[in-house]
């Protein structure tokens, strides 16, 4: 992985692409102190590459570039060209920057088009499965992160609250992006790959890979060895999550070795997501809306 960061403020450029999104004050939900918006400025932007550092080289033990480990901020080039989704806690004292307390980096195709492509694409081969579906707009989700005591039920609702804001108001047909194992040996993660390979591989007009040099076999056992049950308590939250929606996982997995996991590629269209989540969050986004 190579990150490179260019220092810009953002936010007193009105041609930049962050800023022709969502208004900057628009609050997207909000469930009791907590609120999803999307980052008014370059100094919470900053503060997100902040708790992603907290989250990713803190805790999961990445290893980023130097200049990223002395300034103790994930940060690379996509994050000038993505939204910023974020998670604040309004009863905590300080600037809104100081309330942050989780991420989503959000990448419309048309804006990653315009800018080199999808941060993706360096472990996935996605160019077959955008060049199947030319009417439809993708969507990149990525840098997804929470501080340890505010993953709860809340948080993760008030995240998807504002991706499915965000999908609706930008008229997206479908969302993917990477989602991360622990630990770069795939085999530990034998039970969990093997389920997803032989259980909800994307196929078809959504089928899509790990780029060839870097694939990682998925099936690992066979099928009659797998228990579904306990193959899904075996999967981060996070994948689980995606899964409850109706998302489908690409062929192969990817290991990561600066960020310490093992990938896969997530493949949500909008029309597969559940009847169930649809009606929950509000076909307008409104579940949680201010």
């Amino acid at each position: 992985m190579t990150i490179d960061f260019i220092e810009r403020d953002v936010a007193l450029d009105v041609d930049h692409p962050r800023v022709l999104t969502l208004a900057r004050s628009e609050i997207l939900g909000r469930i009791g102190t907590l609120e999803t918006r999307l980052a008014r400025s370059a100094r919470e932007v900053d503060a997100a590459q902040a708790l992603r550092y907290r989250v990713f080289v803190e805790e999961m033990h990445a290893q980023l570039p130097q200049d990223a480990m002395r300034r103790k901020r994930d940060m690379d080039s996509f994050d000038e060209i993505c939204d910023h989704l974020l998670v604040v806690d309004t009863a905590i004292d300080g600037d809104p920057e100081d309330q942050i307390v989780g991420t989503y980096r959000l990448l419309r195709q048309d804006v990653a088009m315009a800018h080199g492509g999808f941060y993706s694409s360096s472990e996935f081969d996605i160019e077959p499965l955008l060049a199947r579906h030319p009417g439809k707009r993708f969507m990149e989700l990525g840098r997804s992160c929470v501080l340890p005591h505010y993953r709860t039920k809340r948080t993760v609702e008030l995240l998807w609250q504002g991706n499915w804001a965000y999908a609706l108001r930008h008229n997206m047909h479908a969302l993917f992006g990477c989602a991360s194992f622990p630990g770069v040996q795939p085999e530990s993660h034998a039970l969990a790959l093997s389920f997803l390979h032989q259980s909800v591989l994307a196929k078809g007009e959504w089928a899509a890979s790990a780029r060839p040099e870097l694939h990682c076999e998925m099936d690992l056992m066979p099928a009659e060895a797998i228990n579904p049950k306990r193959a899904l308590m075996a999967m981060p939250p996070l994948i689980k999550g995606y899964l409850r929606l109706g998302a489908m996982i690409g062929n192969g997995a990817v290991v990561d070795q600066a960020f310490n996991t093992t990938d896969v590629l997530v493949v949500l269209p909008i029309e597969s997501i559940s009847g169930r989540y649809i009606n929950y969050y509000g076909a307008d986004a409104g579940r949680f809306a201010s």
